[in-house]
């Protein structure tokens, strides 16, 4: 985040922004209502923004407690490439950090264009003991 026209803030995007960032960054495009309820929701927010507007996000869903799940990692096509994922997986575990006890459990699903990034950051795979597994509708 070399450039200063990347500003990191801890602020949700605008549901505009979550929508878009979300489709165009090859996520699953999501309704006004699931995205209201996406930013209602998350226990903590690192937001990109670049000429006002969101161009990398993430978010972070949990009890603040012992359990947080990283989401909605995603960088805009157009701005890949410059450490905006890096920086805001950064962020997003600095404040797990600075607000968790001691035995937090941090979990994400790792789609194959942000496993390296993860791996790099500490996160390593939990199969077999644990498999990720969600409900089909």
């Amino acid at each position: 985040m070399d450039e200063p026209a990347y500003q990191l803030s801890r602020t949700p995007p605008t549901i505009e922004d979550y929508l878009h960032v979300r489709a165009s960054s090859g996520l699953s495009p999501k309704s006004v209502p699931q995205g209201e309820g996406a930013l209602a929701g998350s226990w903590c927010w690192s937001v990109v923004r670049h000429d006002g507007r969101a161009v990398a996000m993430g978010r972070v869903i949990g009890d603040g407690g012992w359990y947080f799940h990283v989401a909605d990692m995603a960088t805009l096509p157009e701005h890949q490439g410059r450490g905006l994922g890096r920086r805001v997986l950064t962020d997003l575990l600095a404040q797990i950090e600075e607000a968790a006890p001691e035995g937090a459990y941090v979990t994400l699903m790792a789609d194959e264009p942000g496993r390296r990034l993860y791996a790099s950051m500490g996160f390593v795979e939990a199969a077999p003991e644990s498999l990720g597994m969600r409900l089909a509708r």
